[in-house]
């Protein structure tokens, strides 16, 4: 839903691809904005954990995947609202992460049966290398965030010319 935040700037920059929540208009560099914050929370969450033992690790391991599914439930439900006016790539790219998180979940939940040295050391492994690809999908997404901020901006303005010039 698109509309103006009266107390907000007046600027069109300001109504670029907004969304209401709760009953407030965020807008899609807000969205932005909470997704930095949020990065840099990960960043400290994970420089804690370097220093901390196999139990807390291991609450803190269960606390993070607890969240990760819930808002990977929200965003499934969030999607499935917004379907009908997103376009359906960005559907089947919620669909392949979901496939994806669900792959590695299982693979997690195997691979603690595990025990030997050997095992141990691929498992850890492997699980270095889905966190990096985790960051770099963020990183991916987040450049493509970029990218549809800026575009529905230049939408919005080419717009609003068309309106003006009627």
């Amino acid at each position: 839903m698109r509309r103006v935040d009266e107390d907000g700037p007046q600027n069109e920059s300001a109504r670029i691809s907004t969304k209401t929540t709760e009953g407030n208009c965020v807008t899609a560099s807000d969205q932005l904005y909470k997704l930095a914050d949020r990065a840099k929370q990960s960043e400290a969450n994970i420089a804690r954990a370097k220093e901390k033992g196999q139990a807390d690790l291991q609450a803190q391991v269960a606390h993070a995947r607890q969240s990760s599914q819930q808002h990977a439930a929200e965003l499934k439900g969030n999607t499935a609202a917004a379907h009908a006016n997103a376009s359906a790539w960005w559907g089947a790219v919620q669909d392949d992460w979901n496939e994806h998180i669900a792959t590695i979940r299982r693979n997690v939940d195997d691979k603690k049966a595990d025990l030997d040295a050997t095992r141990a050391e691929h498992r850890a492994e492997t699980a270095e290398d889905d966190a990096d690809a985790a960051v770099d999908f963020a990183y991916a997404a987040l450049e493509e965030a970029e990218y549809a901020v800026l575009d529905a901006a230049l939408a919005r303005l080419e717009a609003d010319e068309v309106l003006a010039a009627r």
